[in-house]
């Protein structure tokens, strides 16, 4: 998996900002008795050696209750951090230094077929065979700019072995098979294989050459990613050293089977790597196990160059490229642009971690003297990709840019940040909002999560790798120490900002639009396709003898593929369903009331925090209304009041709690899937002594918000061409999730509040209200959303809340509800709609036309509530369809980068989906042939044995404390229906698998719904698609006339 930076970096704190605290569990007794293990006591001193590994200093650092151990293996130097936790979700990861040669991807391709087999463990793919072998809550590999990790979590000490000799192997010691570099990396074939084997293709499907392989077509749809693009292009300007490591198509083909095996040679070797493993489990047990792996090589001179930026000494420098044009964005605010500067030396932890708060007093929030300059301006509505401060090389990088920028703003965007900064450096910064940073710092620390160790991962290896001690990147009480103790001192922080920022050293990156740019990309790939079937006719001496090379080669390795779903897999590791209890780990949770409001109580150690949810039923709510609820909650943390501004309320949520939040809430019934109820959800949490000043800005920020401002509309103007900026960026990243909420739109209630809230339908209307013009306004729509205020929240039946907290604090937060509640109105309408049709019209198959380069489709048919018997089989087909079939069958095969198969429990839809796929039609076809097969496949218990292990990966997952009976408290899902479930899920047979297979996913499939969006193709056919185009201009089903009357909206 490539990994690629947030599309925004609103609060680019550095490295050091999220640190998040896990459950402390009991320990077993160990050689020195009852001890946590993180008691120095019990490991050996620096200097000592340990299967191999010579310990070479220890750290205890209290307030992230762990104990850090840094050691280097004596053969190979390889270095290796353990963390030890008393958490059981245990981590491991190793990773190596990977400094791309090229943009062909070598590092990306080799990370995919590294996994592919090894010698240990010699069949195809043992990675995505480990899947459901497994109980690990998380398995995956990145590849980052300059290094290639592999990481997994597990709480299964079995498991975490397994696992571990599996990644060991896979890097250390992978079979690097040319067919699998082909599969994974790039090939030259027909674009249907199975047509061709069976006779069936012509020149208009199956028989035309075109490139493949599963990264090349996953980053063909990253390139579709305009942000993404954006980014990637920035980075080989400001970062030339430093190549594309995910892989750029237009290079990817020049890249040989050669290249990838002599990269993995010099890189892939001990003496490059980090080792990192994390949690409760003993130490001595992993470095015997590693030590014996490593102990195999002897050490060389690895590659670990750390590379630098551009010097920008003599800047400033300016940069132009052309890009996609977004059709949800007006055609005059296509633009991109960004100014960067280069900072300090990442290794200096005090420095880094000021020059993080300093960009987040600069962008972070609506009150920010940047956001005031450049989008409340209106010069964009929205950052660009790159904006904030990126810490994870050797030198830091600050960038502040905008997104929808006209093409006569581009110059006055840098001339204003310029400006703004000059009267923001002889302002200064003010205590209080400094405070304010370091209060969320403090709540972080204390949030107890469920996986700190892998997050603490994440945070900590990209610095690892370029130089910065992992150590003092732990030493979180002494940075802030050290930081309150600087910033004391007079001017600190405004001698680093003129230190760094009051010069004109900068990097000026633009993307400018090309309305050809899609046609280009595609010409491009046409003209070296072309290429490179010349060089195999020339070697062979004939067109003909050359395209049935390619076909021949291509049935090779679809042979092969075959051979992968019915090969012998003994020698894989498992854990097995006996390892899983019957019985579920339950939570003790207990009801009140408060007046007409229930209220669940979860009492637990929270370190003196407290959470809290409610929900406000909204029973009856107009389509029209429901649409605008994800902008009334925008609109709510962005207008202020009559008394206080949003900077002014920002300051105080960030001096009083953790976060508040507001939000649409849907459910199911899991009685019946048929029904669900809808609502308004508000959460937040903060220290036990600031829970009634959270209520307070709950409640301040959902009835007093000032819809009648005179610049209200405006800044909701700001919010919806921010929206539109990024939203089709989002369907890029996730087209699949986009395309199952279409097709199961049509299926249930729930399926349809789902899609009009976060799908395709919600970008569209966000798109057209952002295009409207000034003479049209937002008046009508800001009537709506002082209607939904009205309404939001009240003290009823309705309402529900919610609370986690220490036992201590119960009494005290009883009370601060209470006078939350008394301050709510006691009842409140919902508007009735006059209308009956109101939702869309969704059809059994639509096609959304998209510029992307690659497809994402989904197929989604009905089947059963939660509490039905069939429910549980239906979960264990739908795992054993993704591992066994559609696996091979849409990625192997089809080179899509993924596919798979759902069920979910609880709204009672199953369905499929693929993703980054080239080929949708042929994915269509096996999708709406999965049932049969599944039917008529003569399964094993080891496969059910699998399918069951793969849904308990996610039923047993370590749970944060603050999300203890939210299962419950959303979805009514009891303790005893999941005790049902977990039974039936454990007990399913073969047999319930082949009756579910005929009568839902057979005889059901006449239910189905089918969305595909992606470049339309001549398949797509109008009399067999219903086209929807999402673009601007496109009347609304839910923005225009109202329904509602101004009586019904309380207008006056």
């Amino acid at each position: 998996m490539l990994r690629v930076p947030p599309r925004r970096v609103l609060q680019a704190h550095g490295r050091y900002t999220r640190w998040q605290v896990c459950k402390r569990v009991h320990q077993p007794l160990n050689r020195r008795g009852l001890a946590s293990v993180t008691d120095l006591n019990q490991y050996p001193r620096p200097g000592e050696n340990i299967h191999g590994f010579t310990l070479k200093r220890t750290k205890h650092v209290p307030e992230l209750q762990l104990t850090a151990l840094h050691l280097e293996h004596d053969r190979t130097g390889a270095e290796y951090l353990h963390i030890a936790r008393d958490d059981k979700n245990n981590v491991f990861s190793v990773g190596f230094k990977t400094n791309p040669p090229d943009d062909t991807g070598v590092p990306h391709i080799l990370e995919h077929t590294t996994l592919c087999g090894s010698q240990k463990y010699p069949v195809r793919d043992p990675f995505f065979k480990m899947l459901p072998r497994s109980l690990s809550n998380f398995m995956n590999a990145f590849t980052s700019s300059d290094h290639t990790t592999y990481p997994f979590a597990t709480t299964n000490q079995q498991d975490f072995k397994n696992l571990m000799s599996v990644y060991l192997d896979a890097t250390l010691h992978p079979l690097l098979n040319e067919n699998d570099f082909t599969q994974e990396g790039w090939r030259i074939g027909p674009e249907n294989p199975r047509a061709v084997a069976d006779g069936q293709a012509d020149s208009s499907r199956g028989s035309q050459l075109v490139f493949k392989g599963v990264v090349y077509n996953e980053m063909k749809g990253q390139m579709s990613d305009a942000s993404y693009l954006y980014w990637i292009r920035f980075q080989d300007h400001i970062f030339p050293d430093i190549n594309n490591s995910g892989g750029d198509p237009q290079k990817m083909t020049d890249l040989t089977y050669k290249n990838l095996k002599d990269f993995h040679s010099r890189n892939y070797h001990p003496s490059n790597a980090r080792l990192f493993t994390y949690g409760d489990m003993p130490l001595a047990d992993h470095l015997e196990e590693v030590g014996r792996q490593l102990d195999q090589f002897d050490k060389i001179q690895a590659d670990k160059a750390i590379k630098t930026p551009i010097d920008l000494k003599d800047g400033p420098l300016y940069y132009s490229i052309k890009g996609p044009r977004d059709p949800l964005v007006d055609k005059d605010m296509q633009y991109k642009t960004s100014t960067s500067w280069l900072m300090g030396d990442t290794s200096n932890i005090l420095e880094t971690f000021s020059l993080g708060v300093m960009s987040s007093l600069l962008t972070d929030g609506y009150g920010s003297p940047l956001y005031q300059a450049l989008i409340e301006s209106g010069l964009g509505p929205d950052w660009s990709p790159n904006t904030g401060f990126d810490s994870g090389g050797k030198i830091g990088i600050f960038s502040i840019g905008l997104n929808g920028v006209k093409e006569t703003d581009v110059a006055k965007v840098k001339e204003t940040i310029h400006q703004k900064l000059q009267e923001v450096h002889q302002k200064g910064f003010e205590r209080g909002k400094v405070d304010g940073i370091l209060h969320q710092l403090e709540l972080a620390l204390k949030h107890k999560t469920a996986n700190f160790g892998m997050g603490l991962m994440q945070r900590i290896q990209p610095g690892w790798f370029n130089g910065v001690d992992p150590f003092d990147a732990l030493a979180w009480n002494d940075i802030v120490t050290a930081f309150k103790q600087r910033f004391a001192e007079k001017d600190y922080l405004e001698d680093l900002f003129e230190k760094y920022l009051l010069n004109d050293r900068t990097l000026t990156f633009t993307m400018e639009p090309s309305d050809t740019y899609g046609e280009d990309l595609n010409a491009g790939e046409a003209s070296r396709l072309a290429a490179k079937i010349s060089e195999v006719t020339e070697r062979l001496g004939g067109e003909a003898e050359a395209q049935k090379q390619l076909a021949a080669r291509e049935l090779e390795l679809l042979k092969e593929q075959e051979k992968a779903s019915t090969e012998d897999l003994s020698c894989l590791p498992t854990v097995h369903v006996k390892d899983i209890p019957r019985q579920m780990e339950r939570k003790v949770i207990r009801d009140s009331a408060i007046g007409d409001v229930k209220v669940q109580w979860r009492e637990a150690s929270t370190n003196g925090l407290t959470y809290f949810r409610a929900i406000n039923t909204l029973a009856g709510l107009p389509t029209e209304l429901r649409m605008l609820i994800p902008l009334f909650t925008d609109s709510i943390m962005r207008l202020g009041t009559k008394n206080k501004t949003m900077e002014e309320l920002e300051d105080l949520i960030k001096l009083k709690t953790g976060g508040i939040s507001a939000s649409y809430h849907a459910s199911p019934s899991p009685m019946d899937m048929n029904v669900s109820n809808e609502g308004f959800s508000i959460s937040g949490y903060a220290l036990d002594s600031n829970v009634p000043a959270m209520y307070e800005l709950l409640r301040i920020i959902i009835q007093e918000t000032d819809f009648d401002d005179p610049v209200a509309e405006s800044k909701i103007r700001q919010l919806l061409l921010a929206d539109a900026s990024g939203a089709l960026d989002a369907v890029a990243g996730s087209g699949h999730s986009y395309a199952r909420r279409y097709a199961e739109a049509e299926l249930t209630h729930h399926g349809l509040v789902n899609e009009q809230i976060g799908g395709l339908t919600q970008v569209q209307q966000t798109g057209d209200l952002a295009n409207r013009t000034p003479v049209e306004g937002l008046a009508d729509v800001i009537v709506k959303l002082k209607a939904i205020q009205r309404f939001a929240i009240s003290s009823s039946s309705s309402f529900r809340a919610a609370l986690t907290c220490g036992q201590e604090s119960v009494s005290i937060n009883e009370a601060a509800l209470q006078r939350f509640l008394s301050e709510l109105p006691s009842s409140t309408t919902i508007p009735k709609s006059e209308s009956l049709t109101t939702t869309n019209v969704y059809s059994p198959r639509t096609f959304f036309p998209l510029p992307y380069q690659v497809s994402y489709s989904a197929l989604a048919l009905p089947t059963v509530s939660y509490i039905h018997p069939s429910g549980a089989p239906l979960q264990v087909v739908s795992q054993l369809l993704t591992h066994k079939h559609l696996h091979h069958e849409i990625r192997e095969k089809g080179g899509a980068y993924g596919g798979g198969a759902y069920s979910r429990g609880l709204s009672g839809l199953f369905g499929y989906y693929s993703y980054r796929d080239p080929n949708p039609q042929n994915t269509m076809e096996i999708m709406q042939g999965a049932g049969r097969w599944a039917r008529d496949k003569e399964w094993t218990d080891r496969d059910l044995e699998e399918a069951k292990l793969s849904i308990f990966q996610g039923v047993d997952a370590p749970e944060s404390v603050s999300q203890e009976g939210m299962t419950r408290f959303l979805s009514g899902i009891d303790e005893d229906m999941e005790q049902t479930k977990r039974e039936q899920l454990l007990d399913v047979k073969k047999e319930d698998v082949r009756e579910v297979a005929q009568q839902y996913l057979v005889e059901g499939i006449k239910n189905a719904r089918i969305a595909v969006l992606g470049e339309r193709k001549e398949w797509v056919k109008e009399d067999e698609w219903a086209i929807k185009n999402i673009e601007l201009s496109k009347p609304s089903e839910y923005a225009g006339a109202s329904d509602l009357s101004a009586g019904d909206l309380g207008s006056t």
